[in-house]
């Protein structure tokens, strides 16, 4: 675990210095905008979306350098996402990686144009990544929309918006999360293969299989970890989710039920893997990271 956490690391390195040399604008008059932009995006964060990207790029032997910009798009969309959801009429938090959230540092207005333009310049930035093939980027473009866009990630916020004091089953709440959490962590595996320039479809398919059970393992865990942890490890508001009568995991199947749910969701994405072979080490162990997190 300690080569891990050094790898953990390394990714961390690479992908915060590539977005700091790369959200910077020469125009005065949007120097607040580009520093609510960075204060969204390098202000900490566990990087995992990006980890994946990296991980998966090298698992189908790509060179790391190869997925710096899908890396770096899936965490704009994902940082693009919590400006919105932090905002009054979402969410309404204070906190966000131990900070105050965007709209609190900086003003609603200037949050909500800081999402905007990360969401703008994710998609500019892929479809101006020569590197990669005309073909290829049209299709990252297409995952990344999907990720983002109803069928993914506004989509599963719209459902979780609707929830609030309802009671779900386990299909429902599954079917949100699987949108709201899981969508943009698919994207960030099948970005990272097609990255790598070595992606059959047969890649693809294990690799989405893997995605879509981390994914919901994430939130599996980040339900438990509203419960279990505190505000200082979270960075953000512990409890928020019972606060606002949210449906969640634990609450359906009691925290065990939830735990086990999260370590059988680990178990199969690891299992999916089995076609990449030795290369997927990096996958299995994020998979395992992602269900023993504290924060």
């Amino acid at each position: 675990m300690t080569d891990f956490s050094h790898y953990l690391g390394q990714c961390q390195e690479r992908i915060d210095g590539y977005l700091n040399d790369h959200l910077q604008s020469d125009q005065p008059l949007l120097e607040r905008l580009f520093a609510a932009i960075r204060y969204s995006v390098t202000n900490g964060g566990k990087r995992i979306r990006p980890m994946l990207a990296y991980a998966s790029c090298e698992a189908l032997e790509g060179e790391v350098a190869s997925a710096d910009v899908v890396a770096a798009t899936v965490e704009m969309i994902h940082a693009y996402s919590l400006i919105h959801d932090d905002l009054p009429a979402m969410d309404n938090d204070d906190l966000r990686r131990g900070q105050p959230t965007c709209h609190r540092a900086f003003d609603e207005a200037t949050a909500i144009l800081a999402g905007d333009a990360l969401h703008a310049m994710a998609f500019d930035w892929l479809a101006a990544a020569e590197h990669y093939p005309p073909p290829v980027r049209l299709k990252m473009i297409q995952l990344l929309a999907q990720a983002a866009g109803p069928a993914g990630m506004v989509g599963g916020q719209a459902i979780d918006l609707g929830a609030v004091g309802r009671v779900l089953d386990l299909d429902t709440l599954e079917n949100m999360h699987r949108r709201k959490t899981g969508a943009l962590i698919r994207a960030a595996v099948q970005l990272g293969a097609l990255a790598s320039g070595n992606a059959s479809q047969a890649h693809l398919l294990a690799l989405g299989t893997y995605a879509d059970c981390i994914g919901l393992a994430f939130q599996v865990q980040d339900d438990i970890l509203d419960i279990e942890s505190d505000t200082s490890v979270l960075g953000k508001q512990q409890g928020a989710d019972i606060a606002r009568d949210k449906p969640t995991y634990p609450a359906l199947l009691g925290l065990e039920g939830a735990r086990q749910l999260a370590g059988s969701l680990r178990d199969q994405a690891i299992d999916a893997l089995q076609p990449l072979e030795s290369g997927s080490l990096r996958l299995q162990q994020l998979a395992n990271y992602i269900v023993q997190r504290h924060f």
